[in-house]
């Protein structure tokens, strides 16, 4: 999920847990985060596991904060902890600190959607500098309904405007976030409007052969 790259990462230290720094976090709307990586030796990245899994309770954390470069300090919600996956790496067997360990925590909806809900998240580097492609897989792979390839464009623009589709607010590091939240029942009123009046049709606009631009946006 975290793109390759040849500069230093920014390192972000998390106030509550000195021994912990970040290098990316992506927050939803509430400020609950959906990805967060971190480094640190392995017995206090497990200590960080398990305060997470404590909530509210002693010594647990249910809130962090994150200290950027510039000396802000950035609350991140944790929200619930059951919804979160969890990936180990282990690198950096050489350093002064000794083994350091990479954590990954991340929403399961960043890597499959959730049927029941219609709901998905898409985790993509800035570097990505049209992330239509991707997001309209991830639309047909979360939709119930039936999609036309061709439908792509009119219909993405419908769930931007319904804010069924929306960039996430927070995002620190290479990383940039998504939430795909249908509403079925009018997506599916709103799709029935456009095929009736012809915007969705079930075969593509024919391309003119000067331009191979649809003859309709030629005209």
């Amino acid at each position: 999920m975290l793109p390759s790259s040849n500069q230093t990462p920014v390192l972000y230290r998390i106030d509550e847990c000195s021994d912990l720094m970040a290098d990316a976090c992506v927050c939803n709307e509430q400020g609950e985060f959906i990805f967060l990586s971190v480094w640190a030796r392995h017995t206090a990245i497990q200590q960080f596991i398990a305060r997470l899994t404590l909530g509210r309770a002693e010594d647990g954390l249910d809130q962090f904060h994150l200290i950027t470069d510039q000396g802000g300090s950035v609350p991140v919600s944790v929200g619930a902890v059951d919804r979160l996956e969890k990936r180990l790496t282990r690198a950096y067997r050489r350093t002064l600190f000794g083994s350091m360990t990479n954590l990954w925590l991340f929403d399961r909806r960043c890597t499959q959607p959730e049927k029941s809900t219609a709901s998905a998240l898409a985790l993509l580097p800035r570097s990505t500098n049209d992330p239509t492609a991707r997001l309209w897989r991830l639309v047909k792979d979360t939709c119930p309904l039936p999609l036309l390839e061709h439908w792509q464009a009119p219909v993405l623009a419908l769930l931007r405007d319904r804010e069924m589709l929306k960039a996430l607010p927070l995002a620190l590091g290479p990383l940039q976030g998504f939430h795909l939240g249908l509403d079925v029942p009018l997506l599916t009123d709103a799709l029935g409007d456009l095929i009736r009046q012809d915007v969705l049709t079930a075969y593509p606009a024919p391309l003119s052969a000067a331009t191979n631009r649809p003859l309709e946006a030629v005209a």
